[in-house]
Protein backbone atom coordinates (compact mmCIF):
# COMPACT_ATOMS: atom_id res chain seq x y z
CA UNK A 1 0.00 0.00 0.00
CA UNK A 2 1.37 3.27 -1.11
CA UNK A 3 1.72 6.30 1.82
CA UNK A 4 0.80 9.29 -0.31
CA UNK A 5 2.56 12.40 0.66
CA UNK A 6 -0.14 14.90 1.97
CA UNK A 7 0.76 18.69 1.72
CA UNK A 8 -0.61 21.59 2.74
CA UNK A 9 0.83 25.67 1.96
CA UNK A 10 -0.07 28.40 4.60
CA UNK A 11 -1.22 31.32 1.15
CA UNK A 12 -1.47 33.70 3.36
CA UNK A 13 2.19 33.38 4.55
CA UNK A 14 3.16 32.29 1.15
CA UNK A 15 5.71 35.00 0.09
CA UNK A 16 5.35 35.96 -3.89
CA UNK A 17 8.33 37.89 -4.29
CA UNK A 18 11.06 34.44 -3.75
CA UNK A 19 8.95 32.90 -7.06
CA UNK A 20 8.40 36.37 -9.34
CA UNK A 21 12.20 35.61 -10.91
CA UNK A 22 10.68 32.73 -12.39
CA UNK A 23 7.72 34.91 -13.73
CA UNK A 24 9.64 37.05 -15.60
CA UNK A 25 12.56 34.26 -16.39
CA UNK A 26 9.69 32.77 -18.44
CA UNK A 27 8.16 35.43 -19.99
CA UNK A 28 11.57 36.54 -21.21
CA UNK A 29 11.88 33.01 -23.00
CA UNK A 30 8.47 33.58 -24.70
CA UNK A 31 6.42 31.78 -22.39
CA UNK A 32 3.01 33.51 -22.10
CA UNK A 33 0.60 32.68 -19.00
CA UNK A 34 -3.15 32.75 -18.94
CA UNK A 35 -6.43 30.91 -17.58
CA UNK A 36 -8.90 28.83 -19.09
CA UNK A 37 -11.12 31.42 -17.92
CA UNK A 38 -9.53 34.41 -19.91
CA UNK A 39 -9.31 31.75 -23.06
CA UNK A 40 -12.58 30.50 -22.90
CA UNK A 41 -14.44 27.36 -20.55
CA UNK A 42 -15.25 25.61 -23.93
CA UNK A 43 -15.27 22.23 -25.14
CA UNK A 44 -12.31 22.58 -27.32
CA UNK A 45 -10.32 23.62 -24.45
CA UNK A 46 -11.72 21.18 -21.88
CA UNK A 47 -10.46 18.84 -25.02
CA UNK A 48 -6.92 20.75 -24.70
CA UNK A 49 -6.93 20.86 -21.30
CA UNK A 50 -7.38 17.12 -21.25
CA UNK A 51 -4.37 16.16 -23.60
CA UNK A 52 -2.26 18.47 -21.61
CA UNK A 53 -2.87 16.87 -18.64
CA UNK A 54 -2.54 13.61 -19.89
CA UNK A 55 0.92 13.92 -21.40
CA UNK A 56 1.84 15.63 -18.15
CA UNK A 57 1.10 12.98 -16.33
CA UNK A 58 2.30 10.20 -18.14
CA UNK A 59 5.66 10.38 -15.83
CA UNK A 60 3.86 10.10 -12.45
CA UNK A 61 5.23 6.89 -10.74
CA UNK A 62 2.04 4.27 -10.75
CA UNK A 63 -0.37 6.82 -12.46
CA UNK A 64 -1.75 3.75 -14.16
CA UNK A 65 -4.43 4.66 -17.17
CA UNK A 66 -5.06 7.79 -17.64
CA UNK A 67 -9.17 9.19 -17.86
CA UNK A 68 -11.22 8.48 -20.72
CA UNK A 69 -11.88 11.88 -21.85
CA UNK A 70 -15.87 11.49 -20.63
CA UNK A 71 -14.47 10.43 -17.30
CA UNK A 72 -12.31 13.24 -16.87
CA UNK A 73 -14.78 15.80 -17.92
CA UNK A 74 -17.16 14.42 -15.57
CA UNK A 75 -14.35 13.96 -12.37
CA UNK A 76 -12.74 17.15 -13.18
CA UNK A 77 -14.47 19.60 -15.17
CA UNK A 78 -18.54 19.07 -14.13
CA UNK A 79 -17.84 19.26 -11.15
CA UNK A 80 -18.74 22.63 -7.98
CA UNK A 81 -15.14 22.80 -7.46
CA UNK A 82 -14.09 23.31 -11.24
CA UNK A 83 -13.17 26.96 -11.40
CA UNK A 84 -11.74 28.04 -14.87
CA UNK A 85 -9.99 30.63 -13.22
CA UNK A 86 -7.70 27.88 -11.46
CA UNK A 87 -6.24 26.50 -14.58
CA UNK A 88 -3.29 28.18 -15.12
CA UNK A 89 -1.51 27.66 -18.96
CA UNK A 90 1.73 28.19 -20.38
CA UNK A 91 1.92 28.93 -23.39
CA UNK A 92 5.01 28.94 -26.43
CA UNK A 93 4.02 30.29 -29.84
CA UNK A 94 0.22 29.41 -29.11
CA UNK A 95 0.72 25.74 -28.12
CA UNK A 96 0.06 24.72 -24.29
CA UNK A 97 3.09 23.30 -22.29
CA UNK A 98 2.02 23.29 -18.99
CA UNK A 99 -0.66 23.67 -16.53
CA UNK A 100 -1.23 24.02 -12.87
CA UNK A 101 -5.27 23.13 -11.92
CA UNK A 102 -6.57 24.48 -8.86
CA UNK A 103 -9.85 22.98 -6.87
CA UNK A 104 -12.06 25.32 -4.68
CA UNK A 105 -13.66 23.00 -1.52
CA UNK A 106 -15.56 25.81 0.54
CA UNK A 107 -16.97 23.00 3.16
CA UNK A 108 -13.56 21.54 3.33
CA UNK A 109 -12.06 25.49 3.78
CA UNK A 110 -8.78 24.64 1.60
CA UNK A 111 -7.95 24.64 -2.02
CA UNK A 112 -6.20 21.59 -3.85
CA UNK A 113 -3.35 21.63 -6.56
CA UNK A 114 -4.59 19.06 -8.51
CA UNK A 115 -2.30 19.12 -10.76
CA UNK A 116 0.88 21.15 -12.02
CA UNK A 117 2.96 19.64 -14.99
CA UNK A 118 5.39 20.76 -18.36
CA UNK A 119 5.58 19.35 -21.01
CA UNK A 120 8.66 16.94 -21.47
CA UNK A 121 10.57 19.84 -23.68
CA UNK A 122 9.73 22.67 -21.35
CA UNK A 123 11.17 20.90 -17.88
CA UNK A 124 14.15 22.15 -16.30
CA UNK A 125 13.11 25.91 -16.95
CA UNK A 126 11.30 26.91 -13.64
CA UNK A 127 7.82 26.84 -15.53
CA UNK A 128 6.70 24.51 -12.78
CA UNK A 129 7.49 27.39 -10.07
CA UNK A 130 5.71 30.21 -12.17
CA UNK A 131 2.56 27.91 -12.62
CA UNK A 132 2.63 27.35 -8.97
CA UNK A 133 3.04 31.03 -7.97
CA UNK A 134 0.00 32.24 -10.19
CA UNK A 135 -2.04 29.11 -8.97
CA UNK A 136 -1.25 30.27 -5.45
CA UNK A 137 -2.31 34.13 -6.14
CA UNK A 138 -5.35 32.50 -7.60
CA UNK A 139 -6.27 30.23 -4.22
CA UNK A 140 -5.13 33.47 -2.61
CA UNK A 141 -7.17 35.86 -4.58
CA UNK A 142 -10.40 32.94 -3.93
CA UNK A 143 -10.43 33.73 0.21
CA UNK A 144 -8.50 30.25 1.18
CA UNK A 145 -5.54 30.69 3.31
CA UNK A 146 -5.17 26.68 2.88
CA UNK A 147 -3.05 24.56 -0.62
CA UNK A 148 -3.07 21.55 -0.20
CA UNK A 149 -1.49 18.39 -2.68
CA UNK A 150 -0.87 14.99 -2.65
CA UNK A 151 1.98 13.16 -4.67
CA UNK A 152 2.81 9.73 -5.18
CA UNK A 153 6.25 9.00 -2.63
CA UNK A 154 7.96 8.49 -5.95
CA UNK A 155 7.36 11.72 -7.24
CA UNK A 156 10.40 13.15 -6.20
CA UNK A 157 10.60 16.33 -8.38
CA UNK A 158 6.70 17.66 -7.43
CA UNK A 159 7.33 16.92 -3.83
CA UNK A 160 10.87 19.10 -3.49
CA UNK A 161 8.96 21.94 -5.87
CA UNK A 162 6.32 21.83 -3.20
CA UNK A 163 8.36 21.54 -0.15
CA UNK A 164 10.51 24.63 -1.92
CA UNK A 165 7.73 27.01 -2.38
CA UNK A 166 7.11 26.03 1.34
CA UNK A 167 4.35 23.19 1.64
CA UNK A 168 4.92 21.81 4.98
CA UNK A 169 3.80 17.80 5.72
CA UNK A 170 -0.02 18.14 6.40
CA UNK A 171 -0.94 16.60 10.21
CA UNK A 172 -4.11 15.66 9.89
Amino acid sequence: MVEWVRLELDVGGFDDAAFEPYLEQAREAGITFTTMAVLGDSAQHHRALYELNKACSADIPERGEFYTYDAYIAERIEVPSFDPAGVVLATHDEAWIGMSSSSLHPGKGYAVSEMTGVLAPYRGRGLSLALKLLAIRFVRAAGYRRLVTIHHPRNASAIAMNRRLGFADRTD
